[in-house]
This record gives structure tokens, C-alpha cells and sequence, in this order.
């Protein structure tokens, strides 16, 4: 009897703009939600925390376990996560590790940006999400962040979404030959 050696699965790998823009509107969509619950005061509110919290948590955890890996800014950019290993969609406490680490990163965005006219150093919370998400343009060969290293996730191409960089690359297009004529 001999050992066979068996390739992993192959997955298209997903380009830095498509993630940045899946990250983007989820980020938009929560931070917009929790900037209406805040108030014009100096400092970090509370409330405003608990329910950017709720809300990634929501967003980013529990549509993508129902929704084959996809949150709604994934499913704009035609990308979903995946376990490494057997090429499935992570459980539920997996996914729930990945989005607290990047959601801890988005939470000290989200109050930089709350803060930033009265407090420019408030910039340096950019920081953590910067060396978290950094760390997939080292990885050549599956481009994971520290959380997807951490978790063992990947963010692949889907064949099911929106599409919205495709037809956004399109529009730039057209407006550009208008330009030219």
C-alpha cells in the first residue's frame, strides 16, 4: 500500500480592493447605524459601542452562517469565507473568533472616526486593523490576515453575488470613453 499525496482544492484567489470593499460596506452600513444612536459629546459613548457591536455581530456573524459565508458587503464584491482545510464554511464559534478580532479593529476605526476633529491623534486607532489586515499582503499563497491565520479561514471568490466592483469598473469605463469623445 502506498501514501497518496492529495492536492488541496483550489480557490481563485480574491484581490486586496474586492476584501477592502466587502470590509468597507460592512463597515459603513454598521458604523452608520451606531453613529445615529450617538450624541455630539467628547469621548467614547458607551451605547454607541454596544450597538456597533450588536450590529457587526449581526452583519458580519450570524447573516454569513445563514447566508453561505456571504455578509452583505461580501455578497456586493462576489467573495465569501471558507474553512482552509476542508474548503466549507466555518462554524459558528469560528466565525464569531474572526469578527471579534476584526471587529475590535473596526470598533477603534469607527471611534477615530468619531473623534478625529477634536482629537487628531485619534488617527493612531487605525493602527490595529492596519497590522491585522497588513498581513495578507505578505501571504502569497492563500492572502490571510492575522484573523484568518488565526482562525483558519479564507476569503474566497463566489459565483453567487452582486457583482457591484464589476458593474462600478464598467460605469468608470463608459464615463471614461464619454470623456475621451
Amino acid at each position: 500500500m502506498s501514501i497518496e499525496r492529495v492536492t488541496p482544492k483550489h480557490y481563485p484567489k480574491v484581490d486586496f480592493g474586492r476584501r477592502g470593499m466587502a470590509l468597507g460596506i460592512d463597515f459603513l452600513c454598521v458604523w452608520i447605524v451606531s453613529s445615529l444612536l450617538g450624541s455630539s459629546q467628547v469621548g467614547v459613548q458607551v451605547v454607541q459601542i454596544l450597538v456597533f457591536a450588536i450590529f457587526w455581530v449581526i452583519l458580519r456573524v450570524i447573516v454569513p452562517y445563514n447566508n453561505q459565508g456571504q455578509s452583505l458587503g461580501r455578497y456586493a464584491v462576489d467573495i465569501k469565507v471558507l474553512e482552509v482545510e476542508a474548503g466549507k464554511l466555518p462554524d459558528l464559534q469560528s466565525l464569531l473568533k474572526r469578527e471579534g478580532i476584526i471587529g475590535l479593529g473596526a470598533l477603534l476605526v469607527s471611534i477615530a472616526l468619531s473623534n478625529i476633529i477634536r482629537n487628531p491623534t485619534a488617527i493612531l486607532l487605525l493602527i490595529p486593523l492596519a497590522i491585522d489586515c497588513g498581513a495578507a499582503f505578505s501571504d502569497t499563497q492563500l492572502r490571510q490576515a492575522l484573523h484568518d491565520r488565526y482562525v483558519k479561514t479564507m476569503v474566497v471568490s463566489s459565483r453567487r453575488g452582486y457583482s457591484l466592483d464589476i458593474k462600478i469598473k464598467k460605469l468608470v469605463e463608459k464615463a471614461r470613453s464619454n470623456m475621451r469623445q
